[in-house]
């Protein structure tokens, strides 16, 4: 990946690789995940662990050095009591719940069996270890694509998919019969495949390539992100929300139905969209709950921040953290709210910022008001009461209130409070000096021209 981040830590659709793989894994049955780890990965993996609930039990398993894939599993068993284990890779994010409860059931169908393992077609099988079956079909063994003997095997195409399922005591004894005499000099756990396979059975389920799709590199992680941007937007669509081409939006997003999210929407996190309602064209919406029926309007971003039903935002407002705009609420173009509170039925439609404030029921905030909430050490709020009204160009100091059905003229600074139902006013006295415009203009042209010499 050419990154300081450990590979499958690295997000697609909004959770790291990991993930996908370890609720995948939940989803098909398992109640206790152990993962390996290297020892220059423990930390961030086991911190990332920590920050987000999975409702799954994961323990981490260190390999000390990276002596290949047998090795690695040989440093999980001992921490596997059940009678069957799964083998998952942590970089396989489009793997489905249902391909591994296929893989399970394949096993136990399976007279005499010890192993089963997926496998996959494909056009361009280069660098994958190859699938070698018998006459009848049988599984032989996995030869890895650096240790291929023929052109004949090179050109085979089912290739292993590094998803297993095997009886726990008879994958311990084979591991302890895996030798390193290989090309990489690693222990390959695919060498397992030919020892079972001595033993009775090994069954080969041919699986959704897609599905079974690998990420090594950043080229990989994009074309698995798109692939699951378009299994997440059919889910959706299955689901009754309306999703244009070129939505993205990431795993475990709750979207209601009769909802619609137009082309070029974002929508990460843990956020959510309620019903019938709209998130127009370019819209970012990270960590935040927009309510039934609102409408958010095209290029608008909202950041941690809450927008009841009905309201409306943008086009191109920017809602940042800890927002909360009531039911029909209106936030227009070009105003920008931050860590307040606009009341039901509140507005402010033009050009605003709107920090640290908490505006009341039906209040109107003019196009150009500033609430002036920072003094350069610290955010002071700015609290107007229920109906006022404030007009254009008005600048609110912070700390200050306004009250209940106040009304603040055009162009005021607001330094003081307003008690309710009274008016504001803080502007320069106007001066007209009659018959004056000709002569000012005389003089400005007079002054505009090139000086000589």
């Amino acid at each position: 990946m050419k990154s300081s981040v450990p590979k499958v830590l690295h997000a697609a659709a909004g959770r790291p690789l990991l993930f996908h793989s370890l609720l995948a894994a939940a989803e098909a049955g398992a109640d206790r995940v152990v993962c390996v780890v290297s020892p220059e990965t423990r930390e961030p993996v086991q911190a990332l662990l920590a920050a987000e609930s999975l409702g799954l039990a994961v323990e981490l398993a260190v390999q000390d050095l990276p002596r290949g894939t047998a090795d690695a599993v040989k440093a999980a068993l001992p921490r596997v009591e059940s009678e069957r284990v799964l083998v998952l890779c942590g970089d396989t994010p489009l793997l489905r719940a249902e391909d591994l409860r296929g893989l399970v059931a394949a096993l136990d169908a399976t007279p005499g069996a010890e192993l089963a393992l997926m496998t996959a077609i494909l056009d361009e099988p280069s660098g994958y270890g190859r699938v070698l079956r018998d006459g009848s079909g049988r599984v032989l063994e996995i030869r890895e694509h650096r240790d291929l003997r023929s052109d004949a095997e090179r050109s085979l195409r089912e290739v292993n998919a590094g998803v297993y399922v095997a009886k726990s005591a008879a994958l311990r004894t084979a591991l302890e019969r895996v030798r390193n005499d290989n090309a990489a000099g690693e222990f390959y756990l695919t060498d397992a495949v030919a020892l079972l396979a001595e033993r009775g059975p090994v069954v080969g389920l041919v699986g959704h390539s897609e599905n079974l799709l690998g990420v090594n590199d950043r080229s990989q992680l994009a074309l698995a992100e798109e692939l699951l941007f378009q299994r997440i937007a059919r889910e959706h669509q299955m689901n009754g929300v309306s999703v244009r081409a070129g939505a993205r939006i990431d795993a475990g997003i709750r979207i209601g139905k009769d909802a619609r999210i137009e082309s070029g929407v974002v929508l990460r996190g843990k956020s959510s969209v309620g019903e019938g309602s709209i998130v127009d064209v370019g819209c970012v919406i990270e960590d935040s709950e927009i309510g039934a029926a609102a409408r958010i309007k095209p290029y608008s971003v909202v950041s941690e921040s809450r927008v009841a039903s009905g309201a409306q935002i943008g086009p191109f407002a920017h809602l940042r953290p800890g927002s909360l705009i009531d039911e029909d609420a209106h936030i227009g173009n070009f105003v920008e709210t931050k860590k307040t509170h606009v009341r039901k039925g509140a507005k402010a439609n033009h050009l605003a910022y709107l920090g640290d404030g908490d505006i009341g029921e039906g209040a109107n905030v003019g196009a150009g008001t500033i609430f002036c909430n920072y003094d350069g050490f610290r955010k002071h709020t700015t609290v107007i009461g229920r109906g006022a009204f404030i007009g254009s160009d008005s600048q609110l100091v912070a700390p200050v209130r306004i009250g209940d059905n106040a009304y603040v003229g055009t162009g005021t600074t607001v330094t003081k409070d307003v008690p309710d139902d009274a008016l504001a006013i803080g502007r320069a006295k106007q001066e007209n000096k009659l018959g004056y415009a000709p002569r000012l203009r005389a003089r400005l042209k007079a002054d505009a021209k090139p000086k000589s010499g």
